[in-house]
């Protein structure tokens, strides 16, 4: 029985579509939003006559991104209601039904993709193949089987910025497919930390974890090793669209913080290292992301 139900409560309209907002888990969505916009700004396109374009795939990758996470959600009720971090969601607490949420996933899913297809139709298909990885590949088939769900995961996460991309030139070339792999690489850092730290939630829902699976050293070694691959892949990538001196810096420093933070997790392992470093994970990706975008402006 999850203990976090609510019932019986008449809510106003702003009251649900606050629970709404809570259903699209705004940081990741923003996050994602992000490396779309700079996948399109990184073309080097002068954004003069661009404008309107940038927004219409800005509103068509917010409700993909958006459909596909409240679809996660409702698939997932049933193991949120048994996490205690999680249990207080809209969904499993009772406060949205299963088919309200449903509805409303398709909807925003549906009206992004159409919107997609009416920008561009390869703009459209990586949109799409987005909603299929996360969705039915990662969510529906994988996330309960294997602990390397996270993989196809990673791979969802990086079709916003090569969708961005590819609407601006046209086609996807190698700095996208880096910029991807960039990302690719950076999902252990962001996924394996909270693992560890929440793995007896994932346990109790019976969601299988690299941590559980292969012991916290292995883990370790896996975010420290997958922390320099991601920085790699963003330095060729930063190569490729020629970023400037300061750039470089500011992508150097940033760069080396992730590396030690994940070298200081393997010597000196500690829950609140652990913690900082999947905290860090986030805000290097969206600095790493603005520093590109800033570079290709």
């Amino acid at each position: 029985m999850n203990m976090c139900v609510e019932r019986g409560r008449n809510r106003s309209l702003a009251d649900r579509i606050g629970l709404y907002w809570s259903l699209i888990k705004s940081p990741q969505t923003g996050l994602l939003l992000l490396t779309g916009l700079v996948g399109f700004i990184s073309a080097g396109l002068p954004l003069q006559g661009q404008g309107w374009l940038l927004l219409g795939a800005a509103g068509s990758l917010f409700l993909t991104i958006s459909g596909s996470t409240i679809l996660n959600m409702w698939y997932d009720r049933d193991i949120d209601a048994l996490m205690k971090r999680t249990c207080w969601r809209p969904l499993p607490a009772g406060r949205i039904g299963p088919g309200e949420a449903l509805a409303l996933g398709l909807i925003l899913t549906g009206t992004g993709a159409l919107w997609a297809l009416i920008l561009d139709p390869l703009f459209a298909l990586l949109v799409s193949a987005g909603v299929f990885f996360d969705v039915l590949v990662y969510t529906l088939w994988l996330k309960r089987r294997t602990p390397w769900s996270i993989v196809w995961g990673g791979l969802a996460g990086g079709m916003p910025l090569l969708a961005g991309r590819a609407l601006a030139l046209g086609r996807v070339d190698w700095i996208g497919l880096t910029l991807v792999a960039a990302i690719l690489f950076w999902i252990p850092t962001h996924m394996l930390t909270f693992g560890m730290r929440y793995l007896a939630d994932y346990a109790q829902a019976g969601v299988p974890t690299v941590p559980a699976a292969y012991g916290f050293r292995a883990t370790r070694i896996i975010i420290a090793l997958s922390s320099m691959a991601a920085a790699g892949a963003m330095a060729l990538a930063a190569a490729g669209i020629d970023l400037s001196a300061g750039g470089w810096a500011a992508l150097l420093v940033i760069s080396a913080a992730l590396f030690v933070l994940a070298a200081m997790s393997m010597v000196r392992p500690s829950p609140r290292l652990n913690f900082g470093l999947f905290k860090y994970a986030s805000l290097y990706m969206m600095c790493a992301m603005l520093i590109l975008m800033m570079g290709a402006m």
